[in-house]
């Protein structure tokens, strides 16, 4: 594929999308435009269904809060939450063979504030083993101000220390979808 600059590579996504139609690059603005925008004179959607609904109307279906299934407590006071990275997707089992993407983002960690960093009597970089009721994963920590003080994350691209392992596969009984992205977890250093 031959372009000529990041506002030619636009243009032919807006020429195969037509509720960019009217998202010439020019028109871009630092904040954005918002789609649909269907032609040139067209100031953009700041509200996709502001009257009504394509069907006619939307179904709203009011939910009660529920806490987790699992919480935090003295033996197992953190709490994992499990995520991407930009690097990688779903399991990496793509991305983590695409050299560039392996170089940015090759090992697994798990991110933790530097304050329960300094109260375990961790390094950064120190192999350290995350344990839940289900399961172990041993890895590196990093010091990171992305995380609450109690919380780590850890992602969940990486077979060699996989964060579902240690998830929770309890289910919602409405959407039944399990609890894969919270549970407790305990953090000491890995032998």
């Amino acid at each position: 594929m031959q372009y000529g600059g990041v506002e030619a590579i636009w243009d032919e996504i807006r020429s195969l999308t037509p509720p960019f139609a009217g998202l010439r690059y020019d028109r871009l603005n630092p904040v954005g435009r918002l789609w649909p925008c269907p032609d040139e004179t067209h100031e953009g959607t700041t509200v996709l269904f502001d009257t009504d609904f394509p069907s006619g109307k939307g179904k709203l279906v009011p939910a009660e809060f529920r806490g987790a299934a699992e919480l935090p407590d003295d033996e197992y006071p953190f709490v994992l939450n499990t995520g991407r990275l930009l690097e990688h997707w779903h399991t990496g089992t793509m991305t983590r063979r695409a050299v560039a993407l392996e170089a940015i983002a090759p090992e697994v960690f798990v991110d933790m504030h530097a304050d329960d960093m300094a109260r375990l009597d961790l390094g950064d970089g120190d192999r350290v083993t995350v344990a839940s009721r289900r399961g172990t994963v041993t890895l590196r920590c990093r010091a990171s101000r992305k995380q609450a003080p109690g919380a780590v994350f850890i992602p969940f691209h990486f077979k060699e220390a996989a964060a579902n392992l240690l998830t929770n596969d309890v289910l919602d009984p409405d959407g039944k979808i399990p609890e894969f992205k919270f549970c407790a977890v305990k953090v000491t250093p890995a032998p």
